[in-house]
Protein backbone atom coordinates (compact mmCIF):
# COMPACT_ATOMS: atom_id res chain seq x y z
CA UNK A 1 0.00 0.00 0.00
CA UNK A 2 1.45 3.34 -1.00
CA UNK A 3 2.12 6.11 1.48
CA UNK A 4 -0.33 8.99 1.69
CA UNK A 5 0.39 12.56 2.77
CA UNK A 6 3.22 13.84 4.94
CA UNK A 7 5.36 11.60 7.11
CA UNK A 8 5.83 12.36 10.81
CA UNK A 9 7.99 10.82 13.53
CA UNK A 10 7.01 10.50 17.19
CA UNK A 11 8.91 9.29 20.24
CA UNK A 12 7.06 7.35 22.93
CA UNK A 13 6.82 9.13 26.29
CA UNK A 14 6.54 5.80 28.09
CA UNK A 15 5.14 2.29 28.00
CA UNK A 16 2.26 0.62 29.77
CA UNK A 17 2.45 -2.51 31.90
CA UNK A 18 -0.75 -4.61 31.76
CA UNK A 19 -1.92 -8.13 32.68
CA UNK A 20 -2.05 -9.11 29.00
CA UNK A 21 1.21 -10.69 27.89
CA UNK A 22 -0.13 -11.80 24.51
CA UNK A 23 -2.92 -10.60 22.22
CA UNK A 24 -5.21 -13.50 23.10
CA UNK A 25 -7.59 -12.42 25.85
CA UNK A 26 -7.20 -8.66 25.52
CA UNK A 27 -10.60 -6.90 25.74
CA UNK A 28 -11.69 -5.42 22.43
CA UNK A 29 -12.50 -2.05 23.98
CA UNK A 30 -11.42 -0.10 27.07
CA UNK A 31 -13.64 -0.30 30.13
CA UNK A 32 -15.08 -3.74 29.35
CA UNK A 33 -12.83 -5.34 31.99
CA UNK A 34 -12.79 -2.99 34.97
CA UNK A 35 -10.32 -5.17 36.88
CA UNK A 36 -7.70 -4.90 34.14
CA UNK A 37 -5.17 -2.60 35.80
CA UNK A 38 -2.21 -0.96 34.10
CA UNK A 39 0.77 1.21 34.97
CA UNK A 40 2.01 3.76 32.46
CA UNK A 41 5.72 4.10 33.09
CA UNK A 42 6.78 7.56 31.92
CA UNK A 43 10.33 8.14 30.69
CA UNK A 44 12.59 9.46 33.44
CA UNK A 45 12.76 12.99 32.09
CA UNK A 46 12.28 16.08 34.30
CA UNK A 47 10.29 17.85 31.60
CA UNK A 48 7.87 14.92 31.29
CA UNK A 49 7.49 14.84 35.08
CA UNK A 50 6.57 18.51 35.03
CA UNK A 51 4.19 17.86 32.14
CA UNK A 52 2.12 15.57 34.41
CA UNK A 53 1.41 18.30 36.95
CA UNK A 54 -2.32 18.45 37.93
CA UNK A 55 -3.18 15.26 35.99
CA UNK A 56 -4.25 13.67 39.30
CA UNK A 57 -7.19 16.11 39.47
CA UNK A 58 -9.00 14.13 36.76
CA UNK A 59 -10.82 10.79 37.15
CA UNK A 60 -10.31 9.50 33.59
CA UNK A 61 -7.81 10.00 30.81
CA UNK A 62 -7.16 9.20 27.17
CA UNK A 63 -4.15 7.11 26.22
CA UNK A 64 -2.77 7.63 22.71
CA UNK A 65 -0.67 4.59 21.84
CA UNK A 66 0.93 2.54 19.08
CA UNK A 67 -0.27 -0.90 17.97
CA UNK A 68 3.36 -1.97 18.04
CA UNK A 69 2.64 -5.65 17.39
CA UNK A 70 0.61 -4.93 14.27
CA UNK A 71 2.19 -2.22 12.16
CA UNK A 72 0.51 -0.47 9.26
CA UNK A 73 2.30 -1.98 6.27
CA UNK A 74 -0.31 -4.63 5.50
CA UNK A 75 -3.48 -2.73 6.28
CA UNK A 76 -6.52 -3.26 4.08
CA UNK A 77 -9.16 -0.66 3.24
CA UNK A 78 -12.03 -2.88 4.36
CA UNK A 79 -12.38 -5.47 7.13
CA UNK A 80 -14.91 -7.89 8.62
CA UNK A 81 -15.52 -6.74 12.24
CA UNK A 82 -15.91 -9.54 14.82
CA UNK A 83 -19.00 -7.75 16.17
CA UNK A 84 -20.71 -8.47 12.84
CA UNK A 85 -19.72 -12.12 12.90
CA UNK A 86 -17.50 -11.72 9.85
CA UNK A 87 -20.62 -11.49 7.67
CA UNK A 88 -20.22 -7.89 6.54
CA UNK A 89 -17.37 -5.68 5.40
CA UNK A 90 -16.89 -2.10 6.54
CA UNK A 91 -14.19 0.45 5.81
CA UNK A 92 -11.27 0.15 8.20
CA UNK A 93 -11.68 3.80 9.18
CA UNK A 94 -15.25 2.95 10.21
CA UNK A 95 -13.80 0.44 12.69
CA UNK A 96 -11.37 0.20 15.57
CA UNK A 97 -9.24 -2.46 13.95
CA UNK A 98 -5.55 -2.26 14.88
CA UNK A 99 -4.63 -2.83 11.22
CA UNK A 100 -4.87 0.80 10.13
CA UNK A 101 -3.10 3.19 7.74
CA UNK A 102 -1.29 4.49 10.83
CA UNK A 103 -1.27 1.97 13.72
CA UNK A 104 -2.35 4.45 16.40
CA UNK A 105 -4.95 3.69 19.05
CA UNK A 106 -6.96 5.64 21.61
CA UNK A 107 -8.27 4.31 24.93
CA UNK A 108 -10.29 6.01 27.67
CA UNK A 109 -9.34 4.61 31.08
CA UNK A 110 -9.90 5.26 34.77
CA UNK A 111 -7.12 7.22 36.46
CA UNK A 112 -6.39 5.71 39.88
CA UNK A 113 -3.28 7.60 40.93
CA UNK A 114 -0.12 9.33 39.74
CA UNK A 115 3.14 8.41 41.46
CA UNK A 116 5.53 11.25 40.64
CA UNK A 117 8.36 9.80 42.71
CA UNK A 118 8.37 6.19 41.48
CA UNK A 119 11.79 4.72 40.90
CA UNK A 120 12.91 5.08 37.30
CA UNK A 121 10.32 7.70 36.39
CA UNK A 122 6.72 8.71 37.15
CA UNK A 123 3.96 6.09 37.05
CA UNK A 124 0.32 6.55 36.14
CA UNK A 125 -1.94 3.82 37.55
CA UNK A 126 -5.05 3.17 35.47
CA UNK A 127 -7.92 0.68 35.24
CA UNK A 128 -10.09 -0.68 32.46
CA UNK A 129 -7.17 -1.12 30.05
CA UNK A 130 -7.37 -2.97 26.74
CA UNK A 131 -3.67 -2.84 25.84
CA UNK A 132 -0.93 -5.39 25.35
CA UNK A 133 1.81 -5.33 27.97
CA UNK A 134 4.68 -3.15 26.78
CA UNK A 135 2.56 -0.97 24.47
CA UNK A 136 4.33 2.34 23.66
CA UNK A 137 2.43 5.42 24.81
CA UNK A 138 2.65 8.52 22.61
CA UNK A 139 0.51 10.93 24.61
CA UNK A 140 -1.90 11.30 27.51
CA UNK A 141 -4.83 13.68 27.64
CA UNK A 142 -7.38 14.28 30.41
CA UNK A 143 -10.90 13.05 29.73
CA UNK A 144 -13.30 15.99 29.95
CA UNK A 145 -16.96 14.92 30.19
CA UNK A 146 -18.57 18.06 28.76
CA UNK A 147 -16.46 17.76 25.61
CA UNK A 148 -15.79 14.03 25.34
CA UNK A 149 -19.12 12.50 26.37
CA UNK A 150 -21.86 12.61 23.73
CA UNK A 151 -24.90 10.70 25.10
CA UNK A 152 -26.92 11.05 21.89
CA UNK A 153 -24.15 9.63 19.69
CA UNK A 154 -25.08 6.77 17.36
CA UNK A 155 -22.80 3.72 17.57
CA UNK A 156 -23.63 2.63 14.02
CA UNK A 157 -22.96 -1.02 13.26
CA UNK A 158 -21.42 -1.47 16.75
CA UNK A 159 -24.61 -0.55 18.63
CA UNK A 160 -25.66 -4.09 19.56
CA UNK A 161 -24.99 -5.05 23.21
CA UNK A 162 -21.89 -7.18 23.77
CA UNK A 163 -22.89 -10.70 24.88
CA UNK A 164 -21.50 -12.00 28.16
CA UNK A 165 -21.38 -15.61 29.32
CA UNK A 166 -21.42 -17.13 32.83
CA UNK A 167 -18.06 -18.22 34.27
CA UNK A 168 -17.60 -21.01 36.83
CA UNK A 169 -14.55 -22.48 38.60
CA UNK A 170 -13.56 -25.95 39.72
CA UNK A 171 -12.35 -26.44 43.29
CA UNK A 172 -8.85 -26.98 41.92
CA UNK A 173 -8.94 -23.65 40.09
CA UNK A 174 -10.26 -21.83 43.18
CA UNK A 175 -7.43 -23.28 45.26
CA UNK A 176 -4.83 -22.21 42.72
CA UNK A 177 -6.25 -18.67 42.61
CA UNK A 178 -5.97 -18.41 46.40
CA UNK A 179 -2.34 -19.53 46.19
CA UNK A 180 -1.51 -16.94 43.54
CA UNK A 181 -3.51 -14.11 45.08
CA UNK A 182 -3.76 -14.92 48.82
CA UNK A 183 -4.67 -11.38 49.87
CA UNK A 184 -6.94 -10.75 46.90
CA UNK A 185 -5.10 -7.54 46.10
CA UNK A 186 -4.60 -8.57 42.48
CA UNK A 187 -8.34 -9.25 42.06
CA UNK A 188 -7.24 -12.27 40.01
CA UNK A 189 -10.55 -14.12 40.22
CA UNK A 190 -12.62 -11.09 39.23
CA UNK A 191 -10.19 -10.35 36.40
CA UNK A 192 -10.53 -13.89 35.02
CA UNK A 193 -14.32 -13.63 35.16
CA UNK A 194 -14.43 -10.30 33.34
CA UNK A 195 -12.08 -11.49 30.59
CA UNK A 196 -13.76 -14.87 30.10
CA UNK A 197 -17.36 -13.70 30.12
CA UNK A 198 -16.58 -11.73 26.95
CA UNK A 199 -15.32 -14.95 25.24
CA UNK A 200 -11.68 -14.10 24.45
CA UNK A 201 -11.40 -16.61 21.60
CA UNK A 202 -10.53 -15.30 18.13
CA UNK A 203 -13.48 -14.09 16.09
CA UNK A 204 -13.39 -17.01 13.64
CA UNK A 205 -13.63 -19.51 16.53
CA UNK A 206 -16.56 -17.69 18.09
CA UNK A 207 -18.26 -17.61 14.71
CA UNK A 208 -17.66 -21.27 13.87
CA UNK A 209 -17.95 -22.63 17.41
CA UNK A 210 -20.42 -20.50 19.40
CA UNK A 211 -20.82 -21.21 23.10
CA UNK A 212 -24.46 -22.18 22.53
CA UNK A 213 -23.56 -24.97 20.07
CA UNK A 214 -23.35 -28.39 21.73
CA UNK A 215 -20.52 -29.33 19.35
CA UNK A 216 -18.42 -26.74 21.16
CA UNK A 217 -18.98 -28.16 24.64
CA UNK A 218 -15.89 -29.81 26.05
CA UNK A 219 -13.51 -27.70 23.95
CA UNK A 220 -10.47 -26.62 25.97
CA UNK A 221 -8.54 -23.36 25.71
CA UNK A 222 -6.10 -21.23 27.66
CA UNK A 223 -4.69 -17.72 27.91
CA UNK A 224 -1.99 -15.92 29.87
CA UNK A 225 -3.08 -13.50 32.58
CA UNK A 226 -0.80 -11.97 35.21
CA UNK A 227 1.72 -14.71 34.56
CA UNK A 228 -0.84 -17.51 34.99
CA UNK A 229 -1.87 -19.86 32.19
CA UNK A 230 -5.64 -19.90 32.72
CA UNK A 231 -7.12 -23.17 31.48
CA UNK A 232 -10.83 -23.30 30.72
CA UNK A 233 -13.37 -25.31 28.79
CA UNK A 234 -16.77 -24.64 27.29
CA UNK A 235 -19.83 -26.25 28.83
CA UNK A 236 -23.55 -25.80 28.25
CA UNK A 237 -23.58 -22.06 27.68
CA UNK A 238 -20.84 -21.19 30.16
CA UNK A 239 -17.08 -21.27 30.64
CA UNK A 240 -15.49 -23.48 33.29
CA UNK A 241 -12.04 -22.58 34.60
CA UNK A 242 -10.52 -25.91 35.55
CA UNK A 243 -6.93 -24.96 36.41
CA UNK A 244 -4.21 -22.32 36.46
CA UNK A 245 -0.67 -23.34 35.56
Amino acid sequence: MKKHGEVFEFAAIGTIQTPFKDKFGIPRQPGLVSQAKGIIKIENDPDLKTALRSLEEFTHLWIVFVFHEHGGRNWKPSIRPPRLGGNRKVGVLASRSPHRPNPIGLSAVILEKVDFDAEGGPEIHVAGVDLLDGTPVLDIKPYIPYADSIPEANAGWASEPIPRHPVKFTDEAETEIRKRDPQGDKNLRALIVEVLELDPRPAYQKRQLPVSDSKTWGGRYGFDLLGADVKYEIHEGYFLVYNLL
